[in-house]
This record gives C-alpha cells, structure tokens and sequence, in this order.
C-alpha cells in the first residue's frame, strides 16, 4: 500500500514527500482511512509505530478541504507533556509545509513571553491547537479562548494523561466543546479508567489495536545481573570507545541522573542530562543537540520515555528498572524506530529484580543475561527475581530460555546494528 491510495489532498502528499515517508505503517493503514471516514476511534498503539502521522495527515487533509473554513481553532490536539506537545506542532509543519495549515504549540514552563505568543494566536486563530491540558485550562479560564469552533478533537497518550491526573482538566477542556465533532483518542494500554473516559466522551466509536505491550521486533535486547555499586563501572566500560552515535540512559531520580552525567563527562564522553531542573529553554536546547548529533549520550529520567521521536538511537540502557513494567516497553521503544534495529541493555540490581520480573512477564519473554565485563568484580545472583518457574537457580546453571548459553545462542554476545558486539 502506498500513501497515495488514501486519495489525500495533492497538498499534503507533498508533505508526505518532502518527509520521506513511503509506505505507511500498519497503524497508519488502519486509522487514515477511519478518520477521513469521519468516524470517533479508539487505538492502542504503542509508541515508535507511526501513529502521529497516522491521525495527523488525515487531519491537515480534513482541515484544508473544509469549505467552511472559518479563521478559528478547528481541531484541538491535548497531549501529556510538553515535549511530546512540541513534537506533535512540529511534525505538523513538517506535513503541513505545502498546505498553509496553521497551529501552536500550548505548553507551561518557559518564560512570559511564551504565555504572550500562546494568547496572540488563540485570540487571532488558528487552524490547529496542540496542547498540554493545564496550560489550555490557564488560559481557558481567562476567557478569551473560543473553542465552540472546534470540529476535531485528538486525545494523544491518553494513558499517561490520566496517570498525570489530568482526568478532570480533559473533561473541563470538553465542556467547552461543540458536541458535534469527531473523537480520536489513542493510547498505549486500555485499562479500564481509560476505558471508561472513552465511553464517556466518544460517540459509537472504532477500535483499533495494535499495542502488543512488548518492544519492536528490532530490539535487541540484553540484561546486565549488577550491584549498585558496580553500574558506574558497568556503564563507563559499554561506552567508552565505542561507535555508537547516539545512546539515550534512563535513571529513576534526577539526582542519579546528574551523578551518571557527570561521571561520564569525566570519562571523556560527550555527555548531557535532561531533568525537571533545568529551565526549558535549556533542555529543548540539549534535546536539539542531541537530534543534531552534536551530543552521543543523554541522560534523562522518565521525562523523555514517551512522547518524543528522535530516530536513530543505536542504543537504550536502563541505568534503573522502571518500576512500571510498561515504562519499560516506552523506553526501550525509543531505539528500532521506524523499522531500524537497536540495542536496549537494562542493568538489574537484586533489589531491583522483582520489578524486572513483571517487565518479563509483560512482554512474554525471558531477557538474555551477560556476563559482566572483566574487572568489575562478581555479578551477583538474582535467584530471588529469577525464580520465577522452578525456583532459585544459580547464575551458572541457568537453563536454556532463561537468559543462559544454549545451543540456540551458541555462547554469542548480542549484536549492535553493525555487528559488533557489546
């Protein structure tokens, strides 16, 4: 299938062009043609599988073909986090360059002069409003946003939203909404508050699944059995002289996540960290750093897990296990994007080991175990977070499909794209 059988406008197949897309993925395949139908839709959809684009090209489509176009906010576009707000406005001026779509980006935490630009362009008009859903509600409440024009409403990791607590803000942000529109809400799991927001706010709508809650086929994947006190080291050695470009490190707290910095600028590597302490202009600077490769390794905490489409990241390692098995699917997600393959190493500590237990049993499948490089001292045993069929076994006398040598493995160390190993 090519996107040309979606019969867009000539406009946004230019788009489309000057992207490089060339054939869609299958979520794009199953959602384009349900949105352009004017149907509300449901989707499960992890992450890394082109579902941007898949509900934003049927809607510069709709937008420029409308023959009312009235110089108001027609389509509203609420998104978790700020980041993935900013990735969602400039995917969209990527694909509307040739339409004449217009949009803004909605989003807390950078100085007045943000807050001044938002206002100006909701007061004026826009075609298409992206959003987090506090900052919209701040302006909201001072009453000179109108968003009874609005025919198109996007619900974007609609998961993390209610994780976030945003529930009651999503529903304020409806009630200033025309009833008659059309809903999209996508998502990465369906529990059943998610479940329960869509009945609540979505009209006899499709469904489409596509979440398969484990990583792409791409991924490589590889777990490190380390104590605490040895993932320095660990890290320190997989990076060092090494051709990978890019390398994004995830740690649980972002005091670990200045500490892994800076011991890895000492080590000579070019090393940045993101947190929630730095101002935003600072940290889309580094993020544009890093998708520029001026900057190999990035640190980041949970911030950066969903939501934000960098391509080409040769390597993931998680520095911590999240704690949340799925995280761990976002995470590793951010590598073998777009049909690449990548490399996602966790280090897993014995306080850590019941945590990667659930990830394991999430995504069905046994992560293979490596030995830790020489002069790191011993690996210690995980028999208590390995125990999962048939008890405690010793890291020597693992069995074949529980992460030890078989003949299936022949005894390999996994391959980066390139082939060498780590």
């Amino acid at each position: 299938m090519k996107f040309t059988d979606f019969n867009l406008d000539p406009r946004v197949n230019e788009g489309i062009d000057a992207m490089g897309y060339e054939t869609p993925t299958p979520v794009q395949e199953q959602v384009i043609p349900i949105i352009l139908e004017g149907d509300d839709l449901i989707a499960t959809a992890q992450t890394g599988t082109g579902k941007t684009a898949a509900f934003l090209l049927p809607l510069i489509h709709n937008v420029i073909t409308s023959i009312d176009q009235e110089f108001a906010v027609e389509a509203l576009i609420i998104a978790p986090t700020r980041e993935l707000v900013q990735q969602i406005d400039q995917q969209l001026n990527g694909m509307g360059y040739f339409s004449g779509i217009s949009s803004i980006a909605v989003f807390g935490g950078g100085e007045s002069a943000g807050w001044d630009v938002q206002k100006r362009a909701m007061i004026r008009g826009v075609d298409v409003l992206v959003a987090t859903p506090g900052r919209l509600i701040s302006h909201l409440n001072l009453g000179y946003v109108d968003l009874s024009k609005v025919r198109y409403l996007i619900l974007d990791e609609a998961d993390r939203m209610l994780d976030m607590g945003f529930v009651d803000d999503i529903m304020n942000i409806i009630s200033h909404l025309p009833k008659e529109r059309q809903t999209l809400m996508f998502s990465a799991t369906m529990p059943p508050d998610i479940r329960k927001l869509a009945a609540a706010i979505l009209h006899n709508p499709r469904t489409v699944s596509l979440a398969l809650t484990r990583p792409a086929e791409g991924v490589l994947q590889a777990v490190y059995p380390v104590h605490d006190e040895q993932k320095q080291g660990l890290i320190r050695q997989l990076l060092s002289n090494r051709e990978l470009n890019t390398v994004l490190v995830f740690s649980a707290t972002k005091s670990n996540v200045k500490v892994i910095a800076a011991q890895l600028q000492k080590a000579g590597l070019s090393v940045s960290a993101i947190h929630s302490d730095l101002e935003q202009a600072q940290r889309e600077q580094v993020l544009l750093d890093f998708r520029n490769r001026k900057l190999k390794v990035l640190i980041a905490t949970d911030v950066l897990s969903r939501g934000i489409d960098i391509d080409g990241i040769d390597l993931v390692i998680n520095y911590d296990v999240p704690q949340d098995a799925e995280d761990y699917v976002h995470r590793v997600g951010r590598t073998a994007r777009a049909e690449n393959t990548g490399l996602a190493i966790t280090f897993v500590s014995p306080r850590e080991a019941r945590a990667f237990q659930r990830i394991e049993s999430l995504i069905g499948t046994s992560i293979r175990r490596m030995p830790l490089p020489e002069g790191l001292g011993e690996a210690p045993n995980l028999a208590s977070g390995e125990g999962r069929r048939g008890g405690p076994r010793s890291s020597g006398s693992r069995k074949p499909g529980k992460g030890g040598k078989s003949r299936h493995h022949r005894g390999n160390k996994p391959q980066r794209p390139g082939g060498s190993s780590v």
